[in-house]
């Protein structure tokens, strides 16, 4: 048996090989990108939907842009009531 390989399995970082890139990201920071991302997703996906502008919520429900893409939907893109 090879005892090597064995202690390579033990000494793993576990924390990085589950969590991958955003192991050291602080937790609150995360929490309130997440929250962040959601209200504007939502808002856009919602504005999208009743102005029946099926494109831009296929494609705002698709891409994931921290928010950046949202924002500038609603801020330029929408139609705009009268």
């Amino acid at each position: 048996m090879n005892y090597r390989v064995l202690k390579g399995v033990r000494d793993l970082d576990y924390e990085k090989w589950i969590y991958g890139p955003i192991a050291g990201f602080p937790a609150l920071l995360l929490g309130v990108l997440v929250i962040w991302v959601l209200f504007w997703k939502g808002l856009s996906l919602w504005k999208a939907a009743k102005n029946n502008q099926s494109w831009w919520f296929v494609v705002l429900l698709v891409l994931s842009t921290a928010g950046i893409l949202e924002i500038i939907y609603l801020a330029f893109f929408q139609k705009k009531r009268k």
